[in-house]
C-alpha cells in the first residue's frame, strides 16, 4: 500500500522558513515523479514545485521561484520542500504527491496526473 507523510508544517512570521517532509513508502519512489500542492481556503488545489526521478530536473511555480527548493533523498524515499522567504500568501494545507510514471515538461503541474497524496501538513505565515 502506498502511503504519503508529511510533516513540518506550522506557524511562522512572514519572512521566516520552514521545511517540509514527505516520507514515502509502498512504492519504488526512484522511479517516479514527486510533486507538492498546496490548497488555501476557498481556494482550488494548485502546483507548488515537482522533482524527477534522479532528483535532477525541478520544476516550480511561478508565485515559489527563487523562495522554495525541492529535493529528494532516494536513499530514504523522502522529499523535501526549503520555504524561505515565508509570506502570509503562502498560508495553506501542503500536500505531498507522486505520479505513476516519470513526468515531463508541462504535466508536472497537473494535478489528475498523480495518483497518491498525502493528508496535507499545515502552513500558515502570520503578517
Amino acid at each position: 500500500q502506498v502511503q504519503l507523510v508529511e510533516s513540518g508544517g506550522g506557524l511562522v512570521q512572514a519572512g521566516g522558513s520552514l521545511r517540509l517532509s514527505c516520507a514515502a513508502s509502498g512504492r519504488t519512489f526512484s522511479s517516479y515523479t514527486m510533486g507538492w500542492f498546496r490548497q488555501a481556503p476557498g481556494k482550488e488545489r494548485e502546483f507548488v514545485s515537482a522533482v524527477s526521478r534522479t532528483g535532477t530536473v525541478t520544476r516550480y511555480a511561478d508565485s515559489v521561484k527563487g523562495r522554495f527548493t525541492i529535493s529528494r533523498d532516494i536513499a530514504n524515499n523522502t522529499v523535501y520542500l526549503q520555504m524561505n522567504s515565508l509570506k502570509p500568501e503562502d498560508t495553506a494545507v501542503y500536500y505531498c504527491a507522486t505520479a505513476p510514471a516519470e513526468l515531463s515538461g508541462p504535466f508536472y503541474s497537473r494535478a489528475a496526473l498523480y495518483d497518491y497524496w498525502g493528508q496535507g501538513t499545515q502552513v500558515t505565515v502570520s503578517s
